[in-house]
C-alpha cells in the first residue's frame, strides 16, 4: 500500500541511509536506517536542501541548515492541512505514508450510513483525528503529550475543523482505555499507532511486541456491538504485518465477522520508481452493510 496521492509531499530519492524530501517548497535530508543501497545522488536537490539532520554517534543529532528554514510552515493532503516544522530526532510531526490511512479511514466513514463514534490512540499530531472528523465522525483524540495535542489542534483549525465534535485529551492511553471501560462508553471505530519503546509515567518500560496483545484486549470492551473498523498501525520492526493481522483477527473476526487484512505501507520515490516502505498497518473492517 503506498501513499501516492500527495502533491505537498514528495520522496525525491533515497540513497545511503537517508532520504531526499520536498514539503511543499521546502527541501530536507533526513536519515532512514532502512535506505540501505548506495546509489548515485544525480538529483541537484540533494546539494540545494534547505536543511539536513545529521544524527551524533554519541545518540541524538540535530538540523544542519544549509538555506533559510521557515521554523513552521504548512502543507495540505486533500481537503486537510497541517503545520510542519522541524523537530529533534529527525521528525516534521507527519508521517507522508499514513495518507494511506486516512483514505481508508475517511471512505469507511463516508459510506458507513451511521453516525460513527472513533477513537484514536496515541493521536501524535492528529491526522488521522481530521481524517476521521471530515469524513463526518465523532472523534476522540488521546495523546499522553500536552504539546502534540496543541499542535493537533491547531492543525484542525488550520483545516477548517475546529467546529467539529472532537475531544482532545492528554491522558496516557492505556489507563483512559480502562477508564472507557468502566464508565461504559464505546467506539465504532479504533485507531492505534502506539510507539515502539517507551516509558510509561510511572517509569515502567514500554516495548511495543510485550504489550500490545494486551493493549488490544483492553479495548474489546470499548467497541460498540456494530463496529465498523479497527486499524492497527506499527514501526516496530520485529512485529510483522502478519502478526498484528492475526491478533486482530482472533480478536475481532470470530465475533464480529467481516475481513482482516495487512501489509506494508510505503511512499513511492520519485527517481527510482519504486516504494520505500515505511511502516506496517492491519485492518479490521466490518462486512458492508
Amino acid at each position: 500500500m503506498r501513499a501516492a496521492q500527495w502533491e505537498d509531499y514528495e520522496l525525491i530519492d533515497a540513497s545511503a541511509g537517508e532520504r531526499l524530501e520536498r514539503w511543499g517548497d521546502v527541501i530536507l535530508i533526513r536519515p532512514d536506517p532502512q535506505i540501505i543501497w548506495n546509489t548515485p545522488r544525480e538529483d541537484p536537490r540533494w546539494r540545494q536542501a534547505h536543511a539536513r539532520y545529521r544524527r551524533s554517534s554519541s545518540g541524538g543529532g540535530a538540523w544542519e541548515q544549509r538555506r533559510k528554514l521557515p521554523a513552521a510552515w504548512g502543507v495540505r493532503y486533500r481537503e486537510l492541512r497541517f503545520q510542519v516544522k522541524p523537530m529533534g530526532f529527525k521528525h516534521t510531526g507527519l508521517f507522508p505514508e499514513q495518507a494511506v490511512n486516512w483514505d481508508f479511514a475517511m471512505e469507511a466513514i463516508r459510506t458507513a450510513g451511521r453516525p460513527v463514534r472513533v477513537l484514536n490512540l496515541f493521536g501524535y499530531t492528529g491526522a488521522a483525528t481530521l481524517a476521521c472528523a471530515a469524513a463526518g465522525a465523532s472523534v476522540c483524540h488521546v495523546d499522553a503529550s500536552k504539546g502534540m495535542v496543541a499542535w493537533a489542534r491547531e492543525n484542525a483549525a488550520a483545516s477548517g475543523l475546529a467546529d467539529r465534535p472532537i475531544r482532545w485529551l492528554v491522558d496516557d492511553c492505556v489507563k483512559f482505555v480502562q477508564r472507557e471501560h468502566r464508565r461504559g462508553n464505546t467506539y465504532d471505530a479504533i485507531i492505534m499507532d502506539p510507539p515502539s519503546y517507551g516509558r510509561g509515567p510511572g517509569g515502567e518500560v514500554w516495548k511495543l511486541e510485550e504489550q500490545l496483545y494486551g493493549l488490544l484486549e483492553l479495548c474489546m470492551p470499548i467497541l460498540s456491538e456494530q463496529p465498523l473498523f479497527f486499524l492497527l498501525n506499527s514501526y516496530t520492526t520485529g512485529l510483522s504485518p502478519a502478526v498484528m493481522e492475526y491478533m486482530l483477527g482472533i480478536f475481532l473476526q470470530k465475533k464480529y465477522g467481516g475481513s482482516v487484512s495487512s501489509g506494508e505501507i510505503g511512499l513511492p520515490v520519485t527517481d527510482s520508481g519504486l516504494v520505500l516502505p515505511c511502516g506496517s498497518t492491519a485492518i479490521f473492517r466490518a462486512q458492508p452493510g
